[in-house]
């Protein structure tokens, strides 16, 4: 007996020292790598086990594989595709000013800016889904859907409808949902639309044989490309919460949306296919071009997720942010900025640019909003303003710099989108756009309450504390 007892304290102990060691190797924020190693350490048993259901990152390793067998690849500029050279242009092209920015960008994603490009913001369900709905509906060859929620509400009944419409007439539809995001609404919509006969995926669900229940890879994104022509992306899911004129409804979220042509959309329509052949190993070739110019707008997408070089668009971000001479707008849902964005805020404000953060006062996760406060101290005293707009919920996420540099997407600023999620943005260099993009921002900013440094000051001690508990946990939040 106790030598059995001597054996399973030992399996314990390297078990646990395996797993401390592999979170070592692996983990690139000091934090994580810190506490798995305490987990691992101090419960021998569960904290390997929790490590190796929690801890390791499959999804790189499983990309990786599957990345051997794709026609193309996101990070080699598409090789075998030389149509989609035709708009390409050198960094040199962007404004002096914000070559920096284009030259970062050049750097971490590898994929060239293209000229060209049409953007049109859209607001709310109201204009977004009829225009994505005209879409789908005037589609001749492919559709191509990522949502990280499809609700079954009425909004996602006629989008089902929809679908169900053009894969009748002959086109290509693939819809592709995240798999912990669609149970967000029951009846689930791929059970909906597998019934019809739309093709659909979903992207790593759980499971529970064999067990899988990777809840921190989401899959963030939101992509609509018809006949590789058209895109859409932004912030907006799929669901009647989005019905933001509907004042009867307590859930109803404003946020922006964007209609996209020209040749960006390409790189949109790759970024699906790369996703599609993840999910499901299958693995076909973009939509032929060349791709016409529609307007004057000079983009580029950042694909970021667990599967990618990690904190690619914390370089970015921290890079425009940093290039900034005269102003920088944010609005997010979500603010928990890793060290480097918190870093190049403080600094650009201490140079004397005006930078001004809108977030919601209502937020559908309060303790993201605890956790924020606990740190925003830090920015509000070397001169980052911080605006809170009224309810309801507002969900954008929009960048702009110096009203010429925007950025667009599915990302928040905070751990999960910056690290966990598979993400997707647009930069865009165009000062048109932009300057739709900050008048927006700034009409927000009128109509929203300025948090200052003494009103930080002034939270009693029960909700610091409860604040700072909540900030503890915000890389895992």
């Amino acid at each position: 007996m106790e030598i059995l007892t001597w054996s399973i304290g030992a399996l314990h102990m390297t078990l646990g020292l395996f797993a401390a060691g592999h979170a070592i190797l692996n983990k690139n924020d000091p934090r994580s790598a810190w506490g798995w190693v305490f987990l691992c350490i101090f419960f021998p048993l569960l904290g390997p086990l929790f490590y190796f259901v929690f801890g390791i990152n499959r999804v790189r390793v499983r990309a990786k594989k599957l990345g051997l067998r794709s026609p193309f690849r996101l990070d080699e500029g598409f090789g075998r595709f030389p149509e989609y050279y035709q708009n390409v242009i050198h960094s040199t092209r962007v404004p002096t000013a914000y070559r920096d920015i284009a030259r970062i960008s050049d750097a971490v994603t590898k994929l060239p800016l293209l000229s060209g490009n049409q953007i049109e913001i859209l607001h709310n369900g109201e204009e977004v889904f009829p225009a994505m709905l005209e879409a789908i509906q005037n589609a001749n060859e492919s559709i191509y859907l990522i949502t990280y929620i499809f609700e079954t509400s009425r909004s996602g009944r006629k989008f089902i409808e929809a679908l169900t419409q053009a894969k009748d007439r002959g086109v290509e539809v693939r819809v592709l949902i995240d798999g912990v995001g669609e149970w967000y609404s029951i009846p689930r919509a791929g059970t909906l639309l597998k019934k019809r006969g739309v093709n659909m995926a979903r992207f790593i669900p759980p499971k529970i044989k064999p067990p899988e229940f990777h809840i921190n890879l989401r899959n963030h994104r939101k992509l609509l490309i018809a006949d590789g022509r058209v895109g859409f992306t932004g912030g907006i899911n799929i669901g009647d919460r989005h019905l933001a004129d509907n004042l009867q409804n307590p859930s109803r979220v404003i946020d922006t949306h964007f209609r996209i042509k020209g040749p960006v959309v390409a790189q949109m329509e790759k970024a699906f296919l790369e996703d599609w052949g993840f999910a499901t190993g299958e693995y076909t070739n973009p939509t032929a071009g060349p791709h016409e110019k529609k307007g004057d707008a000079i983009c580029r997408t950042i694909i970021d997720g667990p599967n990618e070089d990690p904190e690619k668009l914390t370089f970015v971000l921290a890079g425009a942010i940093s290039s900034a001479r005269k102003s920088v707008l944010i609005m997010t849902p979500y603010f928990l900025p890793s060290r480097e964005i918190v870093g190049a805020l403080q600094t650009t404000a201490l140079r004397g640019v005006e930078v001004n953060v809108v977030l919601p006062v209502k937020n559908n996760l309060p303790f993201m909003k605890w956790a924020a406060s606990n740190f925003l101290w830090k920015l509000a005293q070397l001169g980052v303003r911080i605006f809170f707009q009224p309810p309801p919920f507002v969900h954008s996420k929009l960048l702009v710099v110096d009203d010429y540099y925007t950025q667009i997407g599915s990302a928040n600023i905070d751990p999960r989108s910056l690290r966990l999620n598979f993400e997707l943005n647009i930069e865009i260099f165009d000062e048109t756009f932009a300057h739709t993009v900050s008048t927006h921002i700034r009409n927000c900013i009128r109509r929203s309450g300025e948090v200052t440094l003494t009103d930080l000051d002034k939270r009693n001690l029960a909700i610091k504390l409860r604040d700072a508990f909540a900030w503890i946990f915000s890389p895992y939040l």
